[in-house]
């Protein structure tokens, strides 16, 4: 006599509930390069959702199914930055650790599409708080963390005291080549500008 337990399970596949939407991660990525070539070419006031569908190639639907606006999609792509975050550097020294840092942080900065983009999404933020949350969380957040572990292994090889300001440090880490090719915004930097950058930045660590 067969018993249930002898019985051949059949497992029946679940079916996606009627009406789910099944997103492609490739119309995603192009809707999402569409967002940055936009933002640079007219800024956020003047970007429109048919804009982006026109450059993504894509029809307007497949953008509102993804964002309920504009505006959050912004906020989705300039937070997604800080979770992308910046390589942390072990060089085995300061100096060295701000250097690289410095290398490709300019690189980013320096980039003709971010060039354009940061100093408007900056003007927004100050007349919308959404975008100066999202741009506070993109733009400081990803840099300290790697700011923190630079300090954290200066630290640690006993470059610096145990004791220093942090919040101080990562100031003084961040602050100067951001303000130099964000705020500023002057011509290409000069040979050896990041190295001393670098070098006067480490100096002024230890001397706290």
């Amino acid at each position: 006599m067969t018993t249930n337990a002898d019985t051949p399970q059949v497992k029946r596949r679940r079916r996606a509930p009627a009406g789910a939407a099944v997103l492609r991660e490739d119309v995603t990525e192009a809707i999402r390069a569409a967002v940055f070539e936009e933002l640079a070419a007219v800024g956020y006031a003047r970007m429109s959702i048919e804009g982006i569908a026109r450059r993504a190639g894509v029809g307007k639907t497949a953008v509102y199914r993804r964002w309920r606006s504009k505006l959050h999609l912004v906020l989705d792509l300039v937070s997604a930055i800080a979770v992308q975050g910046l390589p942390a550097p072990d060089t085995g020294s300061l100096e060295g650790d701000l250097r690289l840092l410095y290398e490709v942080t300019s690189r980013a900065l320096r980039h003709p599409v971010a060039g354009q983009i940061i100093p408007d999404l900056q003007a927004e933020a100050a007349r919308n708080p959404d975008i100066a949350e999202a741009m506070q969380k993109a733009l400081r957040e990803g840099q300290d963390s790697v700011a923190s572990g630079i300090v954290a292994a200066a630290v640690a090889r006993g470059e610096i005291g145990a004791a220093i300001d942090t919040d101080l440090a990562l100031d003084l880490i961040s602050g100067p080549l951001y303000w130099r090719a964000v705020v500023v915004r002057g011509p290409k930097l000069p040979k050896g500008y990041l190295a001393g950058l670098a070098r006067a930045t480490a100096g002024a660590l230890r001397a706290l």
